[in-house]
């Protein structure tokens, strides 16, 4: 009985993690969607590398067809951006602050878009403070919001807008007049998450069915501001004046915020509302997943209504939510890693190199305080304090706190295990310092580390991790220690691109990849051994979420984030309608490249079919390919392909003769994800 409860216990718990970034994060926030934080990017602009992108999306689960009242910013709300660049200088150096007005261009009608006019029109003002917030100065004044992505007959019709979305898009990028490029409007959501994988018990990658996008189809309300390098640097240097790609002068500290005025008050006889008192801030993100996955549901509110340079301050309340996350309670057989079998994969180190428990609770390398082995390096008292190695029983303070917390400085053991020769204090492959120990939870950005081109064929959504395989195991980097530029360098955590899988690389991160990657091999490697690549790394390396990219493309230049869904397009709610026509070109092309090319591609023909149905696909990137026929209601009726292919071209039969007539749903995955659904109708 004692350890059934203990099973519903973890359960209940684990329902609570609300793992689509930051939506709907926190109970009050959740009330108040106009100003909840989604999610935060920062990355250097893939196109213009001079630049830092900045993204911050608020309110989340917009439904592209949830008019006639449609999502949007709101009113007496203020979204901010916030950067620190100066260690010597407390609080922020820079801050951007949007505020939005609507009006009623025809409120004679009910629709949102007519004859030209928009109700609910939106334009912004932006402000920005160089001084901490001290002053403001207005650098764009009634800034373009383009409207919600009705539908065709709204946007392009006559009776509608008469134009395109892509040019109410592109015509609401503004310059401002201290040079920085900013949009504001709605977008795809860029994040992608399994919600219901995560909420069906800690189902991740979901053991019954096919996983799924949670937030696929749905749009978020989105701020993106380029920056010049030289702005953000705290002594305006651009990034060729760095002394080299991990130079320390080139981090930045970025979060995002929304603030209400204290009082709201309604008016019963003329049923408006006003605002009054001090501005309070409501809603705040850092690093993604920090108040889902790490503060528990009792704290969040309180996480929500501070900044990170209160973090330290309270450390008390805070501290052991990361040095000891609840998460790794279900990577631990020994605790309740047995009641959520999707993370079986996902196992902490309790005998690192024979001696170093990780575990829930336990010491981590604590046991080293004072140890001579320590001078020098960033774990030594003289160097940073206590701020790495604070006490006992804080087991993930070495890693998961630095990761969260403060950024990860270039100095030993913070790099590669390349060259340390079995010792993981040693110095190695410099591969990450993003150090900026200002405040607390921010996305940290090194702007000196390069681009990873997107078309580079070893970009990888798994960032630093894919950084730390590539240093350890590749040639070209792994037979020296010096500083060298390895692909996905400039990835999650060092800042946030849009393509990183921060669900799945914060779970790596959880059960100790990070610990391995400086030379705190797995349990299983035998001290002194040459192989460290032992099967419980393999099996934390491979582990996959089911849902590893976005729902549909990025944009090749600024804002990169994708065009909204429509109103009345496949995401509407309405049944997605994707017949081919019935004669196809018998081949492909396979010539597609760069931002926009799928890495596969599918159709079939003919279609209707009676009996038999022919799929072609072209596979870009070699992956594990998927081929699943679902009814209707969403029932798995066959899988007609699930394999391992080479990029190529290929083809596979369907035989549906004892199948009735109807319509079926065929659906393409890569490595488990999703790619493409193709509606098949079957005839008598």
């Amino acid at each position: 009985m004692k350890k059934l409860n203990i099973i519903l216990f973890l359960c209940l718990m684990v329902a609570q993690i609300a793992w689509a970034s930051s939506h709907r994060e926190a109970p009050l926030i959740s009330n108040d969607p106009l100003a909840d934080n989604t999610d935060l990017y920062a990355f250097r602009s893939p196109d213009n590398p001079d630049m830092v992108t900045i993204i911050a999306c608020y309110v989340p689960m917009q439904l592209p067809h949830g008019g006639p009242n449609y999502y949007g910013f709101g009113e007496n709300i203020r979204y901010e951006i916030h950067i620190d660049n100066n260690i010597a200088t407390a609080g922020d150096d820079l801050i951007y602050r949007f505020t939005f007005k609507k009006v009623y261009e025809d409120p004679t009608t009910f629709f949102y878009i007519r004859l030209g006019k928009q109700n609910h029109k939106t334009t912004y003002t932006l402000e920005k403070s160089t001084n901490g917030g001290a002053t403001f100065q207005t650098v764009v004044m009634n800034g373009i919001v383009p409207p919600n992505n009705i539908g065709p007959r709204s946007i392009e019709g006559a009776a509608g807008l008469n134009t395109t979305y892509e040019t109410l898009m592109s015509g609401a990028i503004n310059t401002a007049s201290s040079g920085e490029k900013v949009f504001c409007g709605p977008t795809d959501d860029p994040f992608f998450v399994d919600l219901g994988g995560v909420f069906d018990l800690g189902d991740l990658p979901r053991q019954g069915n096919a996983p799924r996008d949670g937030v696929s189809c749905l749009n978020v309300s989105t701020i993106a501001i380029q920056v010049p390098i030289s702005m953000l640097q705290k002594d305006g240097k651009t990034a060729a004046q760095a002394a080299n790609i991990l130079d320390s002068d080139f981090v930045i500290g970025v979060w995002a915020s929304a603030s209400r005025r204290q009082i709201r008050t309604l008016n019963p006889s003329t049923y408006n509302e006003s605002y009054d008192g001090d501005w309070v801030q409501v809603s705040r993100l850092g690093m993604p997943l920090t108040n889902e996955a790490v503060i528990p549901i009792g704290f969040k509110d309180l996480w929500n209504a501070t900044t990170p340079y209160q973090d330290l301050a309270n450390l008390a309340t805070f501290g052991d939510f990361f040095y000891n996350p609840e998460l790794a309670l279900y990577m631990d057989d020994s605790l309740f890693g047995g009641a959520v079998p999707a993370f079986a994969p996902l196992r902490i180190q309790r005998n690192s190199l024979q001696s170093f428990d990780f575990g829930y609770g336990q010491d981590g390398l604590f046991g080293l305080k004072g140890n001579p082995a320590l001078a020098g390096t960033a774990l030594d008292d003289t160097v940073f304090g206590t701020l790495l190695l604070p006490k006992a029983g804080a087991a993930r303070a070495v890693d998961l706190w630095p990761i969260f917390h403060t950024g990860v400085p270039n100095l030993a053991p913070y790099q590669l295990a390349t060259g340390k020769n079995g010792n993981p204090l040693a110095a190695g492959k410099p591969f990450i310092n993003n150090f900026l120990p200002n405040g607390g939870d921010m996305l940290r950005l090194n702007m000196a580390v390069p681009v990873t081109p997107r078309n580079d064929p070893n970009f990888s959504p798994l960032g630093i991790v894919q950084a730390a395989v590539l240093g350890l195991t590749n040639s070209t980097y792994a037979g020296n220690t010096d500083i060298q530029f390895i692909p996905n360098m400039d990835g999650f955590p060092n800042g946030r691109r849009l393509e990183d899988d921060v669900t799945k690389i914060e779970l790596q991160a959880v059960a100790g990849v990070a610990l391995a990657a400086i030379g705190l091999w797995y349990d299983d490697y035998t001290a002194g051994g040459t192989n460290p690549v032992t099967q419980d790394l393999l099996d934390v390396l491979t582990y996959d979420t089911g849902v590893s990219a976005n729902d549909t493309t990025f944009k090749a230049s600024f804002p990169y984030v994708q065009t909204p869904w429509s109103g009345t397009g496949e995401c509407s709610g309405e049944e997605r309608d994707y017949t081919q026509p019935d004669i196809l070109p018998p081949t492909m092309t396979t010539s597609v490249t760069g931002l926009d090319a799928p890495d596969v591609f599918a159709y079939n023909f003919p279609n209707p079919f009676k009996n038999t149905t022919t799929f072609r696909y072209r596979v870009r990137v070699g992956s594990k390919i998927g081929i699943y026929i679902y009814d209707i209601n969403g029932k798995l009726l066959q899988t007609i392909l699930n394999e391992n292919l080479q990029p190529g071209e290929y083809q596979t039969d369907w035989n549906a003769s004892k199948l009735a007539a109807g319509t079926y749903i065929a659906k393409i995955t890569s490595d488990n994800s999703i790619l493409q659904s193709v509606k098949l109708t079957k005839t008598n």
